[in-house]
């Protein structure tokens, strides 16, 4: 394992453990000493390498999918992500609300949720398109290009969603 690749993957172990609200202390007293803080520790530095069988027993300590501790394995030179969708709310606003008061409602709840409150876009993940298309009775594709016609999505967003439909 490289050393460049061994400090990723320490970052990853150590915000999901802060995350958590653990300490390297802490990890050893919920673990009742299965994981040592110096040796969870080192993992984090990087300074120790972890063995495939121990990655996946500490994410499971962690509660979490093994792959939320993985560094990214998207090289340098790879085809650029797909575009983010983000919501116009300014343009959301105009459009009636017997159109658009689902959309409406969804997109308050986020901000609530997010504490985002700037009033202008709101991102949103390719869940919540989904989520979304159930409430409107359309496919996610056929929702996006409605969006787009709203003016709420750019159009930018139909390659997200082509690009998501494909995996």
């Amino acid at each position: 394992m490289s050393s460049e690749y061994a400090k990723q993957l320490g970052a990853k172990l150590r915000a999901i453990r802060t995350q958590q609200g653990l300490s390297l202390h802490g990890v050893e007293e919920k673990s009742q000493g299965r994981w040592k803080a110096v040796v969870v520790g080192s993992y984090e530095r990087g300074d120790r390498a972890v063995t495939v069988q121990r990655l996946a027993e500490l994410a499971d300590f962690y509660g979490v999918p093994v792959q939320e501790l993985l560094p990214g394995t998207t090289p340098g030179g790879a085809a650029e992500p797909p575009p983010k969708l983000v919501l116009d709310l300014e343009r959301l606003a105009t459009v009636p609300t017997e159109k658009a008061g689902p959309l409406q409602r969804y997109a308050a709840t986020i901000q609530s949720q997010r504490g985002d409150y700037n009033g202008k876009v709101l991102s949103i993940r390719q869940d919540d398109l989904r989520t979304l298309a159930v409430i409107y009775d359309q496919s996610p594709s056929v929702l996006t290009e409605q969006l787009i016609s709203w003016g709420v999505l750019d159009a930018d967003a139909r390659r997200a969603v082509a690009t998501h439909e494909d995996a």
